[in-house]
């Protein structure tokens, strides 16, 4: 499986997925620079929510706030990975996994540089989360053009999801 990573390269193929239209590679996640008050503070604050659930007798919730921490922990250790994405023919392609273009409903694009430089996919079914791209240094015209050929686009979203806004406030 060949995979590029500039836009105007679409003679190369995508294994059985028809011609790769775009391509490039971003990190898993975003490793953020918290400071030392940022731990002090997401301490204190867990600290408090495991004496309310103790208090309140909500012991289910204290294992889910300690097991909380311990991720955050772990993966505030852990480096991103690259990912390759791309738009094919019939579909994207995130690493090895394949969406066809008949299970996604619309897309939009949130360019706000530096801050947010985003593609997002909404899925047919209700139970499938958006798909949300970081267009990285793409540019966002070129891969809205080849996007309106295969889907719709929502011109109503005009904000990053919420998801994605709270992980940037607290650095999660």
């Amino acid at each position: 499986m060949a995979i590029k990573t500039e836009t105007n390269k679409k003679e190369e193929t995508s294994g059985d997925h028809g011609r790769v239209l775009a391509s490039w590679e971003f990190a898993e996640f975003i490793k953020q620079d918290r400071g030392l008050a940022w731990y002090i503070g997401a301490g204190l604050v867990g600290a408090m929510l495991i004496i309310y659930s103790l208090v309140t007798a909500n012991y289910l919730f204290a294992l889910i706030v300690i097991i909380t921490v311990f991720i955050i922990l772990i993966n505030s250790l852990k480096e991103p990975i690259k990912m390759n994405f791309s738009i094919t023919e019939d579909g994207l392609l995130l690493e090895k996994r394949f969406y066809s273009f008949r299970d996604i409903k619309r897309f939009w694009i949130i360019y706000e540089p530096p801050r947010v430089k985003t593609i997002y996919f909404d899925f047919n079914s209700a139970l499938r989360p958006k798909l949300s791209i970081p267009l990285m240094d793409q540019n966002p015209l070129s891969i809205r053009q080849i996007a309106l050929e295969y889907l719709e686009e929502d011109l109503k979203e005009e904000n990053e999801s919420g998801t994605d806004a709270l992980e940037k406030l607290l650095k999660l």
